[in-house]
């Protein structure tokens, strides 16, 4: 190392001194202009703000996966339905019920509900029973029957 080949040290940038007379280029506003959001203190106004009307992300329709279309939907009945649609002895069925219009659509299937009472005797074929359904046809002496 030689002594010509030094060089000085390169100097820390001064620290901004604001609000230290007008001398000083950044008295009075400090310089953040005049008035408005940016000139407050503790003004932080996030990248995405668009100043009070509706942001884009939600003027844009959405998009993408969803997984609702892979729901199971039942097409249900009540067992009180089933009491005034069907005889004693009465067998049922997804297809007597799309038959006879008790169902609009079987969709995934077909599901008893237990609302109401029951009380005749009926072998009920379905896809799924509520146990309120199950102990109300199983107590008027009928089957309850999962397909």
């Amino acid at each position: 190392m030689k002594l010509e080949s030094l060089t000085k040290a390169p100097e820390a940038k001064a620290k901004k001194r604001v609000g230290r007379g007008p001398g000083s280029g950044l008295g009075k506003t400090s310089g953040r202009g005049q008035k408005g959001q940016k000139s407050r203190s503790g003004a932080s106004i996030p990248a995405w703000f668009q100043g009070g009307q509706t942001p884009l992300y939600r003027r844009i329709p959405k998009r993408g996966f969803n997984n609702a279309r892979f729901t199971i939907r039942y097409a249900t009945i009540n067992v009180s339905d089933l009491d005034k649609f069907f005889k004693d002895g009465d067998t049922v069925t997804p297809e007597i019920l799309k038959e006879r219009n008790i169902i609009k659509k079987q969709l995934n299937g077909v599901k008893v509900l237990g609302n109401g009472e029951l009380k005749k005797k009926l072998t009920v074929k379905a896809n799924i029973f509520s146990t309120a359904a199950i102990s109300k046809i199983e107590g008027a002496g009928g089957k309850a029957e999962v397909i």
